[in-house]
């Protein structure tokens, strides 16, 4: 018997709360990227298009503080990046090509306890675990947890994108006389490259955006860009705020966007 579609459009007001959502989801961010243009010092009048507040955070009197925040988020995030991305790999790898395994279903448990488990428990936990070792909190404290956070999100494309990649191709190398190394490095592994790629760039997005775990895990006078934002809120909400969180905001748009055409292409060969 054939599955039965459902066409959720046709019911009523589905239209309404899918405009709704992304209303509340979006409306927000429209206002910040507009407020960021304005001439004003005051958030909320509106005096002209301007990019003065954009060359305040470059030239400006905290620009020396964001930049060493910003510097500070894209070295943690790309490690993280690429420590989880090579984590998750070898995970997937051993999941989905090992062959049936004792531990197995756990294995895979593990790997995506931190999506089902809120980022506060997992905060708390994390600075539990470093208090209780007697380990200095800082840079490597953030980029520990950044790793351990990030591997499930790599985690995610890498196995789709194996998943759908028949055992056939690595059978035929063996055939032909490759060992199960050579069959991983010269034909699994770049036909899993699209997958890894948008793993690394989910990884590189959610540690480069994460505050919660970062405030919990991060040392005295050490900052990323996230913390460095929420602390100058704390003092008031400036127009060169709104510069700098839409600045972030693009570059997130950017590696989203850059992860869908990845797959995209993928998806047309």
């Amino acid at each position: 018997m054939a599955a039965r579609s459902y066409n959720l459009r046709v019911y009523p007001g589905f239209r309404a709360v899918t405009l709704l959502c992304l209303f509340v989801l979006y409306a927000p961010l429209v206002v910040v990227t507009i407020y960021s243009f304005n001439a004003s010092q005051s958030i909320t009048n509106w005096e002209g298009v301007s990019l003065r507040w954009y060359a305040d955070v470059f030239t400006g009197p905290e620009s020396e503080k964001f930049k060493l925040a910003a510097r500070n988020s894209f070295v943690i995030a790309l490690i993280a990046a690429s420590v989880a991305t090579t984590i998750a790999t070898l995970a997937a790898t051993a999941i989905i090509r090992g062959g049936r395994f004792r531990l197995r279903t756990w294995s895979f448990g593990l790997i995506s306890l931190p999506l089902m488990v809120p980022e506060i428990v997992t905060a708390v936990a994390t600075l539990i675990f470093f208090n209780a070792i007697g380990f200095d909190r800082g840079l490597l404290t953030i980029l520990l947890a950044h790793i351990a956070f990030c591997i499930p999100f790599a985690y995610l494309p890498i196995s789709a994108r194996m998943q759908g990649i028949e055992a056939s191709y690595e059978q035929a190398a063996q055939d032909l006389y490759a060992t199960r190394r050579q069959a991983f490095t010269r034909v699994l592994l770049p036909l899993m490259m699209p997958g890894i790629i948008s793993g690394f760039i989910l990884a590189f997005i959610v540690s480069l955006d994460d505050f919660i775990i970062t405030n919990f895990v991060k040392g005295a006078g050490v900052e990323t860009l996230p913390t460095a934002i929420f602390g100058a809120v704390k003092q008031g909400i400036k127009p060169n705020i709104m510069a700098i969180s839409t600045m972030l905001l693009g570059v997130s748009v950017v590696m989203v966007a850059l992860s869908w055409l990845i797959s995209r292409r993928d998806n047309t060969k």
